[in-house]
């Protein structure tokens, strides 16, 4: 049965409390139980925008071929069902002033035949290309992956046939409780496999890549320059995209990261 519409006045209602939820989870009890609730077998990652990565610099591949995008475009083209929802959680339950809060996650498989139709709606492949097309437009950015939360809140199952789209803001993501949550949970929301934020000798220390721009406060400045934490960057590119002396570069090690992608998500959830 779908999970009836008043779980989203909950939320919105709730929403503000994640943080305080993401700390309990740091006592290991609760963090044990809440871990194998809602993230059991998750595994996600950011997708940093297109432009943010130099053809033909970092990847030695041909130009056009290493677009992040393209791991979201093959599995809404793979995928057997399509849904869009009408609004994001996140935003609506934040009253999002900077981005738009109709542009709703992508769920793609089988489970999304279990989602309540007053969420949203489901869409032909070309239809959610669009969506995530205008979600990039937006300046929103890709989460993709098995979220078993989602399974969990929009009561659609099976969980290892549901895969999560989210569209998110620096603003209003759920995912700014990375900081505080349990480290074992925070591990399973990762930047894409082989990729590297760093910040060169160009930064002269202006500070705009840390006021609002990292969700997850991963830069600070110290001693006139940027400084990224690595083991809390997820490697969305923001920073990349704001920086004035394009001082932040975003790296990647493996020429066949695309491939390698889809196959790690093909391995946690089934979308056709």
């Amino acid at each position: 049965m779908a999970a009836p519409f008043w779980i989203k006045y909950l939320i919105n209602k709730t929403f503000s409390q994640r943080f305080f939820w993401a700390r309990l989870t740091n006592y290991p009890v609760i963090g044990k139980m809440v871990d194998y609730a809602l993230f059991d077998g998750d595994d996600i990652f950011y997708l940093p925008k297109d432009k943010t990565i130099p053809v033909n610099e970092a990847v030695d591949t041909p130009e056009g071929m290493m677009a992040p995008s393209q791991i979201v475009e093959h599995f809404i083209r793979q995928a057997s069902y399509r849904w869009i929802m009408d609004f994001c959680i996140c935003r609506d339950s934040t009253h999002c002033k900077d981005y738009p809060t109709d542009l709703g996650c992508i769920f793609l498989g089988e489970a999304v035949k279990e989602i309540n139709p007053r969420f949203g709606r489901i869409v032909t492949a070309e239809e959610a290309l669009v969506h995530a097309r205008k979600c990039r437009e937006a300046g929103l950015v890709h989460l993709i992956g098995k979220n078993k939360l989602d399974s969990v809140w929009l009561n659609a199952g099976p969980g290892e046939k549901l895969m999560t789209i989210c569209n998110c803001c620096p603003c209003c993501c759920l995912w700014k409780i990375l900081p505080d949550i349990n480290p074992e949970i925070s591990a399973k929301i990762n930047r894409l496999p082989g990729l590297t934020v760093t910040v060169t000798d160009q930064c002269i220390g202006c500070g705009k890549c840390t006021k609002e721009v990292c969700f997850v406060n991963a830069i600070t400045l110290e001693e006139k320059q940027a400084i990224i934490n690595q083991n809390m960057c997820r490697g969305c590119g923001r920073c990349v995209d704001v920086c004035p002396n394009q001082a932040i570069q975003i790296t990647l090690e493996d020429n066949e990261y695309i491939s390698r992608s889809i196959q790690r998500l093909k391995n946690a959830v089934d979308v056709t």
